[in-house]
């Protein structure tokens, strides 16, 4: 394990924490993922040798990190949306320091808008940790670019499960996907989409 590295995530978590614990207004707040959570995500890159992987919700690019540290090891890149200018700098400083920036791409965009643009089947695995509102609206483009055998990740399926269900209904009802819910962290969603004979 990069020592580097891993001392950047010590330090981002623990900024987080303390960050969240300090700041009420939600856009401020950095709502990580727990640091179980990033193992796993990080595991399953490996898992699925996934080359092409998606993150909507950067932040302060904790989850980012442990997404492209697996992802290099794939010879992949992370392509990781955030709308919040504020986030989009934190998390840019904080890829410039872990040595890692040659295998993310940054997008500042709304993530509808983003998904829109992608093709059919672009992605290996999707990590969605973002406004949990909006997925239902997003589905029909999260299903379109990921391909067949990709991993669809889904963060708060457990502590935010009434907000979640949405989705989750969504998903169960296609036929072309497998799901399981994980209680890692605040609890993962898995979907993977079935590979076509």
């Amino acid at each position: 394990m990069d020592a580097s590295i891993e001392s950047l995530l010590a330090e981002l978590e623990q900024f987080g924490k303390t960050n969240d614990k300090s700041v009420g207004e939600r856009p401020r707040r950095m709502l990580n993922i727990t640091r179980d959570t990033g193992a796993f995500l990080a595991v399953l890159v490996r898992a699925t040798a996934a080359r092409r992987v998606l993150e909507i919700g950067t932040s302060n690019g904790y989850s980012t990190l442990w997404l492209a540290r697996a992802a290099r090891s794939t010879g992949g890149t992370v392509t990781t949306v955030e709308l919040s200018g504020f986030k989009v700098d934190l998390a840019a400083r904080n890829f410039a320091r872990s040595g890692l920036a040659a295998h993310i791409v940054q997008l500042q965009e709304d993530a509808g808008r983003a998904l829109s643009r992608q093709g059919d089947g672009a992605f290996d695995l999707i990590f969605l940790d973002s406004e949990r509102p909006e997925y239902p609206g997003w589905w029909p483009d999260i299903r379109r670019v990921l391909r067949p055998g990709g991993l669809l990740v889904v963060d708060n399926a457990t502590s935010h499960a009434q907000e979640m269900a949405p989705l989750v209904d969504l998903v169960k009802a296609d036929a072309e996907f497998a799901t399981s819910l994980v209680p890692v962290g605040n609890g993962e969603f898995l979907a993977v989409r079935a590979v076509q004979p």
